[in-house]
């Protein structure tokens, strides 16, 4: 049977951040707010030049009335990169922009190619704000795994929850009467949400998961390393090396099944080197999140 994760109250409160006030239109956001009240927590608002506004909720996409047009574009992007797109361009790369409190900004547009990368993006035609979530502390069979010395791998789809689950892992792991020395490599400044709300890990704020990996084993002697959405060669040999020094990896990867997870080659490396002791797949029933813990033991056989 699955192990249910209830997440906190704040499902029922309509009210959006102080951020999304200060980026989003007046009339889109009062729309909003209008529209979540008393039917749940926004879990993205997505805004397309001259369509309209979809805001999604437990799953579920509900159109607005409001459509942003070109001026609204423009000074959402303005609000969002703060008049500087250079101290944005190693995220925007990626497609994406963190605002403050852990929102994810997901950014189309035409880019701006410099020696093969990504460096701005202008004529900006659709937003997507992520918006970050906090659940209860009713997931006491991982944190046990954890405080034991053993590593996990948490999995899902795109948008189910492994951020939510891997964040709260590590606030708790890191407090309490017995807290662990734990390391969040933070490189998108999601996890730590940029409030304090990671208690007492130590975090590294926008360093490439590699080199942060490197770091904090070097330098801070941690008892569990946490970072999320791995999947590159680079970032596999930095966990290899991590774990072969006796630290304890907790992370997450997208996927649906072990055998996807498998599949792809950098996780498969970490497999093979018994990184992770367990998998959790992490799923979603309406507000709730649910997961599975699947021994590494019980994971097909590679060789």
């Amino acid at each position: 049977m699955p192990v249910v994760i209830n997440r906190s109250s704040d499902q029922r409160n309509s009210s959006l951040s102080d951020t999304l006030m200060a980026v989003l239109p007046y009339r889109l956001y009062e729309e909003a707010a209008s529209r979540l009240y008393g039917y749940g927590r926004a879990e993205e608002i997505r805004c397309r030049l001259d369509r309209r506004t979809y805001i999604t909720v437990m799953g579920e996409n509900i159109a607005l009335d409001h459509i942003a047009d070109r001026q609204d574009m423009e000074k959402m992007t303005e609000q969002i990169f703060g008049g500087s797109l250079y101290a944005h361009r190693e995220t925007l790369a990626q497609g994406f922009v963190t605002l403050d409190g852990g929102i994810r900004v997901g950014v189309c547009g035409r880019a701006v190619i410099e020696q093969g990368r990504i460096s701005g993006v202008y004529d900006v035609t659709s937003l997507n704000f992520r918006l970050p979530a906090r659940i209860g502390a009713t997931y006491g069979a991982i944190e046990g795994l954890l405080r034991q010395g053993s590593g996990a791998l948490i999995f899902s789809p795109p948008g189910v929850g492994k951020t939510t689950l891997l964040r709260s892992l590590a606030s708790c792991v890191a407090s309490g009467q017995k807290p662990l020395r734990v390391c969040v490599i933070d490189t998108r400044c999601e996890l730590s949400m940029c409030d304090g709300s990671l208690g007492n890990a130590d975090v590294l704020l926008g360093y490439p998961k590699g080199v942060g990996i490197e770091i904090a084993t070097r330098c801070f002697s941690p008892q569990l390393i946490v970072c999320d959405e791995i999947g590159s060669e680079a970032e596999a040999e930095a966990i290899e090396l991590a774990a072969n020094c006796g630290v304890p990896i907790l992370a997450s990867a997208h996927g649906d099944s072990i055998d996807s997870l498998l599949c792809r080659r950098p996780i498969e490396r970490l497999h093979r080197a018994a990184v992770f002791s367990y998998y959790v797949r992490v799923s979603r029933q309406g507000t709730r999140l649910e997961y599975n813990i699947i021994p590494r033991g019980e994971c097909r056989d590679l060789s």
